[in-house]
C-alpha cells in the first residue's frame, strides 16, 4: 500500500495541538500590538494644534501641551 504526502498535510491536515499554537500566536501578536501601541502614544507629537478633535488625542501623552485649547 503506497502512502499519500502533500505539503498540504494529506488526508489528516489538522496538526495536533493547533489551538495551543493558534493561542501562543495570538497572545504574541497582542504583546507586540500593546507595545507598538505604547511607545507610538508616547512619540506622538503634534507641532501644529489639529482644527478638530482627532481621537489619538485621548490617550497621546503630550496632547495638552500641543494643544493647549483640549480640556
Amino acid at each position: 500500500m503506497s502512502s499519500v504526502w502533500s505539503p498540504a498535510g494529506g488526508w489528516w491536515p489538522t496538526p495536533v495541538a493547533w489551538k495551543r499554537n493558534t493561542a501562543i500566536c495570538y497572545a504574541c501578536i497582542a504583546v507586540a500590538s500593546s507595545l507598538v501601541f505604547k511607545v507610538s502614544a508616547e512619540k506622538e507629537r503634534r507641532p501644529i494644534p489639529p482644527y478638530k478633535h482627532i481621537p489619538s488625542q485621548r490617550w497621546c501623552k503630550h496632547a495638552k501641551v500641543d494643544d493647549p485649547s483640549l480640556p
